[in-house]
């Protein structure tokens, strides 16, 4: 399957993927239209061991063909990626599909690279499925260079959708819970810094609301680690906690774009890995907290982390497309190939904005008596007040500017009226209001980019 042709025989291809524990995917197919066959399974990809749950080869060419069938007469823009959500309740399944176009045997094709669940795990698959279309978006983007130059494409595909197949694994097995029970969490104990350092617990929470609710949590004890991890869901909707992990006991987890909180625990060299591109792919900027040594450090704002994560994918497509055999290209050799972009790769920085919002509450709710629940109530009237903020700001932008007619240039006003003249209150508002409204980040702050020292400058003049 190293060619850049699918196989001519009738039958189809197929990878047998091992997963740890139970997987909720059933297969992943990649399919193509032939203009004399008409739809065509091209390989198939099935977790291995999955007992009466697992699709026959038959069933899993007639469900992947079924995505291609109305995509016939498909117009779409050069480059253009699709995604189709398909409920087949007469066949009890859900198909995700990423429909675009790519080069074949010389002509153009339309692909489909798809993934086929049960629908009853429609529940549990709906938050994370942003996270995984993102994350096979980018794969179809390099896999259509590869079409383009007659490499094989499987490798490639796998190299995603294995990852896939072990997120939603893990995801099945130590997501957060829906609603976190405070007594499981640092802001239950009888006194602030029973647990942690009084300032570690208050930088880690603000900066978490600073980097719009996304944080890797490490360390070398479990429960430790764990406490942190449902301290922080407690200030995400239902909906994101879904999209958060608990570490494993035994450390094999590996960092997953797109959740926004996941626990890690140190290998015994007594590091963890962050690659940097996986870092830099994720939706939102997040912040990086050890639980050993007490330390928080988080990346640069929205608009600064959007700016460098463009700038980086389409770096890799560049050197991608630049390459003269399919040996020859690896993410780690990106930053060689592409010698004009230069990341700085200590991406994660001191929290340098402090707050008033996070540090009062966090003062204020340990003085409510603990086992009762009081301190429940706090956080969702603390919430609340964040997520009216966030509201206020937007209107407040949407007025100043005629709802984007017109530049913002009143920030001075901004922060004087909405009482956010403490740095790190506007950059917690921001970030909800971010989640809000994305692309709030780059319209306050303009179109040019600034760095996160020159943004700090700007800010202190106002």
């Amino acid at each position: 399957m190293s060619t850049g042709c699918p196989p001519q025989s009738p039958s189809v291809a197929k990878t047998e993927v091992v997963v740890e524990g139970w997987c909720p995917l059933l297969a992943a197919t990649f399919a193509y239209w032939d203009n004399i066959l008409g739809p065509r399974v091209w390989h198939i990809w099935a977790p291995k061991g999955q007992g009466s749950m697992l699709l026959s080869d038959s069933e899993v060419t007639f469900l992947a063909n079924h995505t291609l069938n109305g995509e016939i007469l498909r117009s779409a823009e050069s480059g253009a990626v699709d995604v189709k959500f398909f409920v087949l309740a007469e066949k009890g399944v859900i198909i995700v599909s990423l429909i675009f176009d790519g080069e074949l045997k010389g002509d153009k094709n339309t692909c489909a690279l798809s993934i086929i669940l049960p629908q009853s795990e429609l529940d549990f698959y709906l938050p994370l499925h942003s996270v995984c279309v993102e994350r096979l978006k980018h794969t179809v983007r390099k896999g259509r260079i590869y079409m383009q130059k007659g490499y094989g494409i499987i490798a490639l595909l796998t190299s995603e959708i294995v990852p896939i197949m072990e997120l939603l694994s893990s995801m099945k097995t130590h997501s957060a819970p829906d609603e976190v029970d405070i007594k499981d969490t640092l802001l239950n104990d009888d006194d602030i810094g029973d647990s942690c350092h009084e300032d570690f617990l208050h930088k880690a929470v603000n900066s978490h609301l600073q980097t719009c609710g996304c944080s890797v949590v490490v360390g070398s004890n479990p429960d430790k680690v764990n406490k942190i991890v449902l301290t922080l869901c407690l200030f995400l909707t239902p909906a994101e906690r879904k999209c958060s992990r608990l570490c494993r006991a035994d450390g094999t987890f590996k960092y997953d774009t797109g959740l926004f909180v996941q626990g890690l625990l140190k290998d015994s060299t007594g590091s963890v890995v962050l690659p940097y591109r996986q870092v830099l792919s994720s939706p939102y900027p997040s912040t990086h907290i050890d639980v050993d040594i007490n330390t928080v450090k988080q990346m640069p704002p929205c608009h600064e982390h959007t700016y460098h994560q463009r700038r980086y994918m389409r770096a890799e497509l560049s050197a991608l497309w630049k390459t003269t055999s399919e040996d020859e290209f690896s993410p780690e050799q990106l930053i060689n190939i592409q010698e004009s972009f230069t990341p700085d790769l200590n991406i994660f920085q001191d929290v340098m904005h402090k707050d008033t919002l996070v540090k009062s509450f966090i003062d204020e709710v340990f003085l409510l008596k603990p086992g009762l629940n009081l301190r429940s109530v706090y956080l969702s009237h603390f919430l609340l007040l964040l997520h009216r903020k966030a509201l206020t700001l937007l209107r407040y932008i949407e007025d100043d500017t005629q709802k984007g007619k017109k530049p913002f240039r009143s920030l001075r006003n901004l922060k004087t009226d909405l009482d956010l003249t403490v740095e790190g209150d506007l950059n917690i508002i921001m970030a909800m209001a971010e989640k809000l409204r994305p692309g709030l980040h780059s319209f306050v702050f303009g179109k040019p980019f600034f760095t996160s020292v020159q943004e700090r400058d700007i800010l202190m003049n106002f």
